[in-house]
């Protein structure tokens, strides 16, 4: 049978294996409790991150950049359906929500830059700190040992700017953490760095 491990929770005879030369996972054969199980085993990045070295790490300009493209094409496609049931249908009233649609974008694209030097998240000893807002800020702690799932999302423009989202989820969605705009490599090396502390700290090690 075929069984895919809890990223945080490792097997207890599972080996993990990495090809040098090109950083690769490769897929082991192993038994554990009567059982044989296929393993794909993920690659690593080259290193990981320290903690409680009291650094904020910022996410990446590229981020800006895609959503200056995404919010664009949406502008673009509320004015091409304003013209449309305007101009064609003759229903001027449509102009009035479209105005205040693209007023509140544009404000929103003004501060943009602004807000992302507002997202940054520090490795504290014991836990994560993520931070976000301008006016209205947000700061939450996840600690290490609550981490159920560390995910890595990105959609097709994300992966032509070469970033990615990563996700943590803990038992209490409340203090459930998405940072965005991480380089596709810093999205790797956070994602190792809590993968290991938090099996550490769930060992009780």
């Amino acid at each position: 049978m075929t069984n895919s491990p809890d990223p945080l929770t490792p097997a207890s005879d599972s080996l993990t294996t990495t090809d040098p030369a090109t950083g690769a996972g490769t897929t082991v054969e192993t038994t554990l409790d009567g059982g044989t199980y296929d393993a794909v085993l993920e690659p690593r990045s080259a290193h990981r991150l320290p903690l409680g070295d009291g650094v904020w790490h910022q996410i990446s300009r590229r981020y800006v950049t895609v959503q200056l493209i995404s919010t664009g094409a949406f502008l673009a496609l509320v004015l091409a359906v304003a013209i449309v049931v305007g101009a064609v249908l003759g229903q001027v009233w449509v102009w009035i929500p479209t105005g205040i649609v693209m007023l509140i974008t544009l404000w929103t694209l003004a501060i943009l830059p602004r807000q992302a030097r507002a997202y940054g998240y520090q490795l504290r000893d014991d836990d994560l700190v993520f931070r976000r807002g301008i006016l209205w800020q947000r700061m939450v702690a996840v600690p290490y040992g609550r981490m159920q799932l560390v995910d890595i999302t990105h959609g097709p423009l994300d992966r032509g700017f070469g970033i990615a989202q990563l996700k943590l989820v803990t038992a209490a969605a409340a203090t459930g953490v998405t940072i965005p705009g991480l380089s596709q490599e810093a999205a790797e090396q956070l994602r190792d760095t809590l993968i290991a502390v938090a099996e550490t700290r769930r060992t009780g090690l």
